[in-house]
Parts: C-alpha cells; structure tokens; sequence
C-alpha cells in the first residue's frame, strides 16, 4: 500500500521547481495570515505543510529571536526547504517529515513545552485527515496559543463558472475544500474550548480562520 509519505512524494517530486512561482497567483491570504501572527522572543511556531518553506523563511527573517518549526509529509519538498533556508542562512527554521495528525511537540522536536502558534497554509485542503490534524494542532498548542488556517473557501460569492474551472483545476493536485471545517470548529468554540474567529477573503475565494485556544 502506497503511504502518504510516498503519494507526496510522488505529486511533489517535480513541481518543487516551479512550486513557488506558480502558487503565488492563487495561494490568497497567506501574507495576510503571516501578518496576523504575534509572534515574540523566544516563541515556538511550526507550519503544518510547509512545502518549499516559503512563509518560514519570510517570518524567521522578520522574527529572527524567534524559533520557527516546519513539517511536511513530502521529503521531496523538505529538501527544496532546507536547501532554501540554507541558501539564506536561517539558522532559526528546523525542518521535520511528519504527518499532520501524528506529530508531537516533545517527540518530534524535542521542545519541554507545547507551541504558541501553528498555521495551515493551503495543507488542510489536502489533508484527507483534517479534523484529526487540527485535534492534534489543539494538542500540541499552548493555553492562550492560537491556531491559524487560511485556505480556499466555498467561493459562493464568485461566478458559477469560476468555482467550476478552479475546483476541477484543484482536483487534479487533490485539493478539495472540507466543508465541514469551520462548523467544526465552531463546535470546539461552543465546548469552550477557545474562541474562534473567521475572515472571508477576496468574495469568499478563500478564508483566514483563528483559533484562539483557551
């Protein structure tokens, strides 16, 4: 049976070169996300589906007094990472081939305690296990911690065959939007677990969802 390490692999292993240039037309909302997050000296951050490593490179140049975690199933794409973060000599980013809904913060990267923020930046579409990886994220943050997902929304306010073009071109990289996302997390907001806040971006296109954890 294929594992999901090896089907990353698979998808990923050519479109690391052209990764970057070509996500940046229809991957909304990340710099957006990034500029949301309250990030301090010494914080603990990690990216869930980092990819080439795009926004750890770009917090740990603007945070450099922070420290800044990145898992990814893809080993394809950890090594466009890491030979990226070497190039910029970012001494501050530590890499990990993880699943989302398996990895720990004291197992997998041997912090003594849980995580002030971790985001999803365009991964949970792709994740057939998301609400078991956004448990586990709960899992692994901190009290007072936030969790941040920016994706591709329901694009109800957009044309009819807009939506129809973007999901089939979607489908083809097993992209699909899981609707039942943010009612799930507005059912942990309802058991108090934390407070949840959710930004509809670019007429629904996308949205910029916070979990402030309680």
């Amino acid at each position: 049976m294929t594992t999901a390490f090896e089907k990353m692999d698979k998808m990923y292993r050519h479109q690391r070169y052209f990764y970057d240039f070509t996500r940046k037309y229809y991957l909304l909302g990340r710099d957006r996300l990034i500029s949301k997050l309250d990030i301090k000296d010494g914080n603990n951050n990690l990216e869930v589906g980092c990819g080439t490593g795009r926004n750890l490179i770009i917090l740990a140049r603007k945070y450099p007094n922070a420290n800044f975690y990145g898992i990814d199933a893809s080993a394809a794409m950890l090594k466009t990472a890491a030979d990226k973060i070497d190039a910029a000599r970012l001494a501050n980013i530590f890499l990990r081939a993880a699943l989302a809904d398996e990895y720990s913060f004291d197992h997998t990267f041997g912090l003594k305690r849980p995580i002030d923020a971790i985001y999803f930046s365009y991964s949970i579409s792709m994740i057939p296990a998301w609400q078991g990886s956004i448990e586990n994220a709960l899992g692994n943050l901190k009290s007072g911690g936030s969790l941040f997902i920016v994706d591709f929304y329901d694009q109800k306010e957009l044309p009819g065959w807009f939506r129809r073009i973007l999901k089939g071109w979607l489908k083809q990289f097993h992209v699909d939007y899981p609707a039942k996302l943010l009612p799930f997390l507005a059912e942990c907001e309802q058991e108090g677990q934390g407070r949840l806040t959710v930004d509809s971006l670019y007429k629904s296109y996308s949205f910029l969802a916070r979990f402030e954890k309680f």
